[in-house]
């Protein structure tokens, strides 16, 4: 029987709240972390949040948070009476400042967006930055940390660097992760599961390979092994 491993959340992107729970149920102590994202959020993702955390479970809100520094402040403050365990924001200091005011008194970690794995060097060059990826990813982890989030949202392939230039104490959330052999679809900056923790990746998201799988649960199980020993 395979049993959770905390490191792995699995991308609830999925049409309804309906589908999802079914996927949680399905997957049992497969699986202790959750990603809500942007998909589930105007279809009641925040109530999905709470039965999951009622079941025992973590949840991660990949809301992505970006506006005026008072109304994030407002909407994290909003987005702690649900419980969940990380919340993403845009790695913008005023953002990540702002939303440090909201969680105030809750458990809640924030995690800033450094820059996202569907996107590479020339992407950004098209929407005007002057740096590539791995140095504008570097910048933004420093402003997080500043700011006082609790870690960052960043690829497998500056993990490592970020992992040890600023230490051991902050989170690296890592999207993009695609088993040996899966599809990757529109990531840009992929890399297995194993190799983004032994990069420094404190946790791994998992999306398709699991929640696309013929059988979610032997996915989740098999990710799980392969992770078992780093």
């Amino acid at each position: 029987m395979s049993h959770a491993d905390s490191r792995l959340i699995v991308a609830l992107d999925l049409p309804t709240t309906d589908a999802a729970w079914t996927l949680v149920e399905s997957l049992g102590d497969t699986v202790d972390f959750y990603k809500i994202g942007l998909q589930l959020f105007p279809m009641g993702g925040m109530d999905l949040c709470r039965r999951i955390k009622s079941s025992g479970k973590q949840v991660f809100l990949d809301f992505k948070l970006h506006d005026i520094p008072a109304t994030v402040e407002k909407a994290t403050r909003s987005i702690t009476t649900g419980g969940a365990d990380l919340l993403t924001i845009h790695a913008e200091p005023a953002v990540m400042r702002a939303a440090v005011a909201g969680r105030e008194g809750s458990n809640l970690k924030l995690l800033g967006v450094t820059v996202m794995t569907c996107y590479d060097d020339a992407m950004l060059a098209e929407m005007g930055y002057a740096h590539g990826a791995r140095d504008l990813v570097l910048r933004r982890v420093e402003q997080s940390l500043e700011a006082g989030v609790d870690g960052v949202v960043a690829s497998a392939h500056e993990a490592r660097e970020i992992r040890e230039r600023f230490g051991q104490d902050l989170l690296i959330v890592t999207p993009g992760i695609r088993p040996t052999g899966s599809d990757v679809g529109d990531q840009k900056r992929v890399a297995t599961p194993a190799s983004a923790l032994i990069d420094g990746a404190s946790h791994i998201v998992v999306g398709r390979p699991v929640n696309a799988a013929t059988d979610p649960k032997a996915a989740a199980a098999a990710i799980n092994a392969e992770i078992a020993s780093v």
